[in-house]
């Protein structure tokens, strides 16, 4: 039995569905390593193709001519609210033209809008973590052997939506295999703010134990979150990988030339022990790495060994300076702790990137955005990332939408966090919001300050225009 991963061109729309975060378009090429990890369980029993449609500018008619000339009898895709619409009506034309194939749909968007991924008989929503779903699936259809009360699955049967029981999650994160890299070997990835290739990305733990009410920072988070949430009313435990296992991945990934690794765990530091061993590995290989982390999470032993192991940069997601706005969206922060945390890591020489969240509570008004994006700027740090909230579903934060009369139809329409807004609080309207975040942006990416040193970090005219490309992307799509 033949299994193909694809990564469908766009025939809904204009731009493509970024898939690893999920949230946003496209801005800059990035791996999905939960796809990758997923074919990496498939092909140790079954023969696999993947095939990257945006990345290798493959269109609707290439990827269909494809699919009659090399038939598989499985195909994956791995979609996200952005990428729903596209996405069914690719499995549509799918069955069009293969109509005995199955098609698998997989990751947050199939998890929540599973009833209208459900095109046919044949296609399958694989819900929440899908690796061992997807295996006993699997098995189940080489084998012609019913498949219809495995968990973790939702179908369409004799004209009616069927959604079976959750799945439980894994325990054991060092039992699978190293995600099948090799497979998109051929793409160039890139992080602008590593400005260092081979690029690749690389995850240690799954999920977040803190209580912010919008938060899903990947896309696997987010499809475990609302499958979780949906059976247990609650967020999903945390599951690690060892840090040896860690260590281990990261000095095989430099054997094979990677030079620069962006980790992309909720978050990635947890305690001085583990970050010390991961730090190890990776002063050993001399890799350049990024990550995301929480303002509470840097302590002094914590920012010195970010900045002796070569970390470039260190996400961290403050949304506001505004005490009252954090208690609110309950960060479990301070604005004290997120300067504390600044000037421990500038201490050692470590960038930082601020990610700014707009729209966050109904406590949020235009001062309070100004306000925060002023204090943000003049601390100089490194980046400064301004976006939009969206009230994901099966979020605390969409539910108090939804109650409160703040979506702007009265429902969720998935949306872009770079650019759209679909929030209307009594004091700010979704327009100000876009009006506000386009007008920050601008004057950040466009001001000397940023631009020239960004300029002193470029290595080759390659990663100048890459960088140009990106930004142009942001800023005007």
């Amino acid at each position: 039995m033949l299994v193909s991963f694809l990564v469908p061109p766009v025939v809904v729309g204009e731009h493509p569905a970024e898939r690893s975060s999920g949230c946003t378009r496209v801005v800059y090429p990035t791996p999905n390593i939960y796809e990758l990890q997923v074919a990496a369980c498939v092909e140790q029993k079954y023969p696999i193709t993947y095939l990257d449609c945006v990345n290798h500018s493959i269109d609707a008619e290439g990827l269909m001519t494809h699919i009659q000339r090399h038939p598989a009898d499985v195909y994956a895709i791995w979609t996200v609210n952005l990428s729903v619409q596209n996405d069914i009506e690719i499995t549509r034309r799918i069955h069009a033209v293969q109509p005995n194939a199955w098609v698998l749909l997989l990751g947050p968007g199939a998890s929540w809008f599973h009833k209208e991924c459900h095109v046919d008989e044949r296609t399958i929503v694989v819900h929440g973590e899908p690796e061992m779903t997807v295996m006993e699936l699997l098995d189940k259809l080489d084998k012609h052997e019913d498949w219809h009360a495995i968990d973790g699955i939702s179908y369409l049967a004799d004209g009616k939506h069927h959604r079976n029981k959750m799945r439980a999650l894994m325990k054991d994160l060092d039992a699978l295999p190293v995600p099948a890299r090799h497979l998109v070997s051929d793409i160039a990835y890139r992080n602008p703010k590593l400005k260092c290739t081979p690029y690749t990305t690389m995850v240690t733990s799954r999920n977040c134990p803190f209580r912010c009410i919008y938060c899903v920072p990947s896309s696997l988070t987010f499809a475990r979150e609302i499958e979780n949430r949906e059976y247990n009313h609650r967020k999903p435990p945390i599951s690690f990988r060892s840090p040896e296992k860690v260590a281990e991945d990261i000095r095989q990934l430099a054997a094979e030339g990677i030079k620069a690794i962006g980790f992309m765990d909720d978050n990635f530091i947890w305690n001085e022990q583990r970050t010390a061993a991961i730090c190890g590995a990776l002063r050993e290989t001399g890799i350049v790495w990024g990550c995301q982390a929480r303002v509470d999470a840097i302590t002094e032993p914590i920012a010195q060994q970010l900045g002796s192991s070569g970390c470039r940069y260190v996400d961290l997601g403050v949304e506001s300076f505004n005490d009252a706005i954090l208690e609110y969206i309950h960060k479990g922060i301070t604005s004290d702790q997120i300067y504390n945390a600044i000037r421990l890591l500038q201490k050692y020489k470590v960038p930082v990137k601020l990610n700014i969240l707009i729209g966050t509570s109904p406590l949020e008004t235009k001062q309070t955005i100004k306000d925060t994006i002023r204090k943000a700027k003049k601390l100089q740090v490194d980046q400064l990332m301004i976006n939009i909230v969206s009230p994901f579903p099966g979020t605390e934060f969409y539910h108090m939408a939804l109650e409160n009369g703040w979506l702007k139809d009265g429902v969720y329409t998935p949306t872009d966090v770079q650019r759209e807004s679909i929030l209307n609080y009594p004091n700010l309207t979704n327009k100000e919001m876009e009006h506000l975040l386009f007008v920050s942006n601008l004057s950040y990416f466009l001001s000397p300050r940023f631009v020239w040193k960004q300029l002193r970090k470029f290595r080759s005219w390659s990663d100048f225009t890459h960088a140009l490309r990106s930004l142009k992307i942001k800023l005007f799509g």
